[in-house]
């Protein structure tokens, strides 16, 4: 290969699985740097990691996995990372396929689970609600936005790292910004396994943030194109209120005057916010 290739692994608290997955990448030798990123394991992952030949960096306390992979891209000396999750879901050998698409133009490539590699029906219901939503929100077809098995060119993402959140939603966050900035992004089936040992998402937490990444999608890539829907929404509910207010009463309501005025602002809203982003991506390249 023409260039080198660090895999970055967050971790936190996968004692279970973090041995036998370095050992793995080593054997392969697809990777010229295995960087862990210890999030404030108790259970000595980072050690065993390190037993194994990864080169360790430790996060004093838990930050998230958002900032752990922030601190192994800017930890990295490879041109090229490799993210994967350390709880035994991904295949490392599934890695050679994901650098030949890379290889092949494209500055982004990720691994797409199938329906059946979702943890749970639940997640995949959300997972495929998130892809019709990114699949609208860039005209592109998005074929897993929260995978975190992922490859792509170091100096491009060191690029959309401050943008990225600490939390779990890091996936979405650096695929839509790929997206708005032009980037070639391809997606690469992939099958996942059982994890091992517990998750750490919480379904109640976690399922309030993923609603939110929703909105989040929208704001980052195109504001517009979620505001106007909701705003076109709220004047046809004014507009057909009204009709029946005339109707029926013969006058034009408070009730109407609110949604048509509200109608208005959530346009305006989406309308500075599409100036704020495409500013925040200026100021990025």
């Amino acid at each position: 290969m023409e260039y080198s290739v660090s895999i970055v692994i967050p971790a936190k608290n996968e004692a279970q699985s973090i041995g036998q997955l370095i050992k793995q990448i080593r054997d392969g030798g697809w990777a010229s740097e295995i960087l862990l990123v210890d999030d404030g394991s108790t259970d000595g992952t980072g050690a065993i990691a390190q037993e194994h030949g990864a080169v360790v960096v430790r996060h004093p306390y838990s930050k998230g996995n958002g900032a752990a992979i922030k601190t192994g891209a800017r930890s990295a000396s490879g041109d090229v990372l490799v993210f994967m999750d350390a709880d035994g879901q991904h295949q490392p050998t599934d890695i050679p396929r994901l650098l030949t698409r890379l290889g092949d133009g494209y500055d982004m490539v990720v691994g797409a689970r199938a329906s059946h590699g979702q943890a749970n029906f639940g997640r995949g219901l959300a997972n495929t609600f998130y892809n019709l939503l990114a699949s609208y929100m860039t005209g592109q077809k998005v074929k897993d936005l929260t995978s975190g098995f992922r490859v792509v060119k170091r100096d491009l993402f060191l690029q959309f790292v401050n943008l990225l959140p600490n939390g779990f939603s890091y996936p979405t966050t650096s695929t839509m910004a790929f997206f708005r900035a032009g980037y070639s992004v391809a997606y690469e089936p992939i099958d996942v396994l059982s994890r091992k040992g517990r998750s750490h998402i919480s379904p109640i937490k976690d399922g309030v943030r993923f609603l939110l990444i929703i909105f989040k999608v929208g704001s980052l890539y195109s504001p517009l194109k979620l505001f106007v829907p909701a705003s076109l929404a709220l004047f046809l509910i004014g507009a057909g209120y009204y009709g029946y207010t005339f109707l029926s009463m013969g006058r034009f309501t408070n009730m109407s005057a609110l949604m048509f005025t509200t109608s208005f602002l959530v346009f305006l809203v989406g309308l500075v916010s599409e100036q704020i982003t495409a500013l925040m991506y200026k100021d990025q390249e």
